[in-house]
């Protein structure tokens, strides 16, 4: 990867007379990782850049979250801006409503996933289990050290059977493991889908702009390898993204200067 700002002239040049589709990640991108999910609260200054971004000619806006769809909007609060939670499988925006396919068998094993896990993670302190909907996010940032085996155990003593059977997929992110259904779907799936539809409504051809800091942002960074712009967020590691800013700090600093372009 490469620096984004030291290569800000060429970026420019790519930026220059196109319809740019710009793609956040929320938590980590938009907003520094917080203890808890309700913590990581989205600035008013960021959020002053995201209604400007919106509102910019030749500019379609979506924001993509791990986060439950009905959280990620009222996290964000603006109007006439796409959203899509549990990583795709909902979907909203201007002339968009989406949602995955998910068999009422497999929404019924997360449901009892859930169930499973607030009961038995009762007696580990620290634990804080998310319930999505159709997924379940279960956090463990604040467990004790001494905890961390116990908490493990119980984990997969309560997945692996949904697992060997093909039922869920689990993902690990910044300190948290996030459970969903098994189906063939995902951030990179997601932003294909809304770039297809987005090519219908522009006469011109859209510019894709993805920030991520995670590993489930890699699906977007490996489809769009040959096409646009894939931006990591965070000190430089293996990615697949073509180049990585520092923090979220600098993600409203491209904000800022993407509002400047002509």
């Amino acid at each position: 990867m490469e620096y984004l700002f030291d290569q800000w002239d060429q970026v420019k040049r790519k930026l220059a007379s196109k319809h740019i589709f710009l793609f956040f990640d929320y938590d980590g991108t938009l907003t520094p990782i917080a203890k808890t999910p309700q913590q990581a609260v989205i600035s008013e200054k960021v959020k002053e850049l995201l209604k400007k971004l919106s509102q910019k000619p030749n500019l379609a806006l979506a924001i993509i979250s791990g986060r439950e769809l009905k959280d990620i909007k009222n996290m964000v609060g603006l109007k006439d801006i796409i959203y899509a939670g549990n990583h795709g499988l909902e979907i909203e925006g201007p002339k968009i409503k989406f949602e995955s396919q998910v068999s009422p068998g497999l929404k019924s094993v997360i449901r009892n996933i859930y169930e499973n896990m607030v009961s038995s993670f009762s007696g580990v302190k620290g634990v804080l289990i998310e319930d999505k909907g159709l997924s379940v996010s279960v956090h463990y940032r604040l467990v004790d050290v001494k905890d961390m085996q116990e908490f493990l155990n119980i984990f997969s003593e309560i997945t692996k059977s949904f697992t060997a059977d093909n039922k869920i997929k689990i993902n690990e992110g910044k300190m948290v493991y996030e459970i969903r259904p098994a189906v063939a779907w995902d951030k990179g799936k997601t932003v294909l889908w809304l770039l297809a539809r987005q090519q219908f409504i522009v006469e011109d051809k859209v510019f894709p702009v993805y920030f991520g800091d995670d590993l489930a942002d890699e699906d977007v960074f490996r489809v769009l390898k040959n096409s646009g712009l894939t931006i990591f967020v965070g000190q430089p590691r293996a990615s697949k993204a073509l180049y990585y800013v520092k923090s979220t700090t600098e993600v409203a600093k491209f904000m800022k200067q993407v509002l400047e372009l002509e």
